[in-house]
């Protein structure tokens, strides 16, 4: 309450939970039965199928309003996997579900549900992955959840959230040549930390974020998860609403925090002058500087550009400029997995395959590949990695005594040519 008696007004996420939830406020801490805009199965899914039908449930409550997406071991790699495949392809044919993103019209789910324009501004959406924070680039509270949690969402298609407080990260001046969003999210972690948002929201806000692309925005709020947060969030823009122009699946609600609203706390950075950003071995919290860990000549022995948070076509496109005439460095694997297949048709059709294969790369089909240790691009105990992607906790990408480090797409390519952590400014 302030002051004379009147209550704050509400960040972003509590615009949009007191919207789904049918109430004019909501505090911090609130209960709310939430009603579900979009919900979204991965291979984890398939343990949402037993849960469904033990408490009684007979019908998915809205078709249209589900989306499945096998993306982790494409095509199956296991047995387990196909098991778990089966089960969705067998639980989508029974339920009658149209929105079934199979093999040869796959990607990573995050990704399908942003190019696809099923997440919209306003919206409360879930998902059987951690990272369905993602999808608050565009406005909406997007969170992971569990799989019975998942089982009640799509027979109810409702489900109760506590409203979680919301630390503000306002972002300030120029990203300058060579340093981009991975580099700003990076940043973000060392200071954040891996617990510092713990079931929290994190709005980001100011110029430098109203400057950033979409694809950019999806890559910040991507890696609030690595925070600890429930969910990540930008506020939607002319950028946002023309990005979903063509695609939104249903009506947006665009919502805005207040100019009262009431933050736990604000962290305010300024990136004028500042170089791209590594995290370290064994966290996404240990960011250093890129000229000093690269000062170290770090050699490795695979390179992964993928990934939910960095395998869009901007992404590829930036990194096929620093790759082309460049030939990967003896002795070392560099493998790029590009986040869907629509995005691997466009590199088809620019020709970008061509310059990464010809370079000694492999370019595989899209899934979530070397990310997370399960599928292609597994490391030994002694191996040194370099990644576009989102965590580096022990046992990541295979072994637990493997080293990854985490930067930028186009640090990934410079150090694919050079055999070392590389500052890409020294190649562009």
């Amino acid at each position: 309450m302030t002051g004379n008696g009147s209550r704050h007004g509400m960040t972003l996420a509590e615009k949009v939970l007191a919207r789904v939830s049918g109430l004019d406020h909501v505090v911090p801490g609130q209960i709310i039965e939430g009603r579900v805009d979009l919900a979204m199965m991965h291979e984890q899914g398939a343990q949402t199928v037993g849960p469904f039908h033990d408490m009684g449930a007979k019908k998915v409550w809205d078709p249209e309003r589900v989306v499945i997406a096998i993306d982790h071991w494409v095509p199956a790699s296991t047995e387990g996997a196909a098991v778990l495949h089966r089960i969705l392809r067998k639980f989508a044919a029974e339920q009658s579900l149209p929105h079934f993103y199979d093999v040869g019209n796959h990607g990573i789910c995050h990704q399908i549900l942003a190019e696809n324009g099923w997440v919209v501004p306003g919206d409360l959406c879930v998902g059987t992955d951690s990272h369905t924070n993602m999808l608050g680039a565009v406005g909406s509270v997007s969170a992971g959840i569990g799989p019975t949690e998942m089982a009640a969402v799509l027979a109810l298609g409702r489900l109760w959230l506590k409203v979680p407080p919301t630390i503000r990260i306002r972002v300030r001046g120029e990203l300058g040549r060579g340093v981009t969003a991975k580099d700003l999210v990076l940043r973000v972690l060392g200071e954040v930390k891996t617990t510092g948002a713990t079931y929290k929201s994190v709005e980001f806000s100011g110029p430098t974020i109203e400057s950033l692309s979409m694809p950019e925005r999806f890559t910040i709020c991507n890696m609030t998860t690595e925070m600890g947060a429930k969910c990540g969030m930008v506020a939607p823009d002319a950028k946002t609403f023309e990005y979903l122009q063509k695609t939104a699946k249903h009506a947006m609600h665009p919502l805005y925090a207040d100019p009262d609203a009431d933050y736990e706390q604000t962290i305010d950075i300024d990136v004028t002058g500042m170089p791209p950003m590594v995290a370290c071995p064994y966290s996404p919290d240990n960011v250093r500087p890129m000229p000093d860990v690269a000062r170290e000549h770090i050699k490795v022995d695979q390179v992964f550009l993928g990934s939910c948070t960095n395998a869009r076509i901007e992404d590829i496109r930036e990194a096929a400029v620093l790759m082309k005439g460049q030939k990967v460095h003896h002795g070392v694997r560099f493998i790029v997995s590009p986040a869907s297949t629509s995005i691997y048709s466009q590199c088809l059709r620019e020709g970008l395959i061509e310059v990464f294969t010809e370079a000694g790369a492999v370019f595989t089909n899209s899934s979530c590949s070397a990310c997370f240790g399960g599928n292609m691009g597994i490391l030994s105990p002694e191996e040194v990695c370099a990644s576009s992607s989102n965590r580096n906790f022990p046992g990541r990408m295979g072994a637990k005594e493997a080293r990854i480090y985490l930067m930028s797409p186009a640090a990934t390519v410079a150090t694919a040519i050079r055999g070392e952590i590389t500052d890409p400014r020294e190649m562009m």
